[in-house]
C-alpha cells in the first residue's frame, strides 16, 4: 500500500494547481486589462505624450489629437471588459492585436534590449513581448478562466 504522503510513481502530486490556474488566469486577465486602462487614460490625460509615441514608434499612425483621444476611450473600454471577463471571445483577439501592434512598434527593444546591435533599443520595452504572450495565453486558455463574468453568467446547462 502506497504511503499517503508520497505520490505514486508517474502520478504528479496534487499541489493545488486548479486553484493556481484559476487565480493565475484571473490575475493575468485583471493586470492585462488594467494595463489597457492605464494606456487609455494616458492617451486622454497626456495627449502630447501619446502623439509623441505614435510619431516615434508607429510612423505617425494615429498621431492626431482627436484620434488619440478616441483610441484612449476605446482602450479604457477594452481594458474594463477584459478585467471583468465580458465578451472575451470577441475582445481577446482585439486585445491581442493591440498588444502585438505595440510589440511590433518596439521590435528593436525585443530583439536587442541593450542596443548592442540595433539603435533605438530600450530594455524597458522588452516586456512588450511578455505582455503579448500573456494576451495569447489568455485567449488560448479562454475556456479555463472560471472566474470571468462570461463563465459565471453562463446559463445552466450551456457548455462553453
Amino acid at each position: 500500500m502506497p504511503c499517503p504522503s508520497r505520490p505514486r510513481r508517474g502520478i504528479p502530486p496534487e499541489t493545488g494547481r486548479p486553484h493556481m490556474k484559476r487565480w493565475g488566469l484571473l490575475l493575468l486577465r485583471v493586470t492585462m486589462g488594467w494595463l489597457l486602462v492605464l494606456w487609455g487614460i494616458d492617451k486622454l490625460q497626456n495627449v502630447a505624450h501619446a502623439q509623441a509615441v505614435a510619431e516615434t514608434y508607429y510612423f505617425g499612425i494615429g498621431a492626431h489629437f482627436v484620434v488619440q483621444q478616441i483610441f484612449g476611450v476605446l482602450e479604457i473600454m477594452l481594458g474594463a471588459m477584459v478585467i471583468l471577463g465580458r465578451h472575451r471571445r470577441r475582445l481577446y483577439p482585439v486585445m491581442l492585436f493591440v498588444l502585438l501592434f505595440t510589440a511590433v512598434g518596439v521590435w528593436r527593444s525585443i530583439i536587442d534590449p541593450w542596443g548592442w546591435f540595433l539603435d533605438g533599443s530600450n530594455a524597458l520595452f522588452y516586456p512588450s513581448a511578455i505582455i503579448a504572450a500573456g494576451a495569447l495565453l489568455l485567449w488560448g486558455m479562454i475556456d479555463e478562466d472560471e472566474l470571468a463574468l462570461d463563465t459565471i453568467m453562463m446559463p445552466a446547462g450551456r457548455t462553453r
